[in-house]
């Protein structure tokens, strides 16, 4: 079993504080709620990077608590996360972002 290390560029974070002030903005500690969860998710990767279907040249792992999915690629011994997008939203927005992240 290979174990990684996670690294959560730039774009993943502003996204989980994009859906942090959404969520926030529906009820109070919502937005919050959201962050812990998403961070829990992304700290998963440590044991199950790279076992995901991959879509547009990354692993995608679905959420369990929200609608959203966490794009990330294996360099080296590292799971870099690169996006943590909301899945409500149309498929060509999702291939935007991800190739602008390449």
């Amino acid at each position: 079993m290979n174990l990684y290390t996670v690294i959560t560029t730039e774009f993943a974070l502003n996204d989980l504080e994009s859906g942090r002030d959404f969520y926030e903005k529906q009820a109070p500690k919502l937005g919050d709620y959201f962050f812990d969860a998403m961070v829990t998710e992304i700290e998963s990767l440590h044991l199950y990077a790279g076992i995901h279907v991959k879509e547009y040249g990354f692993y995608k792992m679905l959420t369990k608590r929200f609608p959203y999915a966490i794009h990330d690629d294996i360099v080296s011994e590292m799971a870099r996360v690169v996006a943590v997008l909301d899945q409500r939203s149309r498929p060509m927005y999702t291939y935007t972002e991800l190739n602008t992240r390449n």
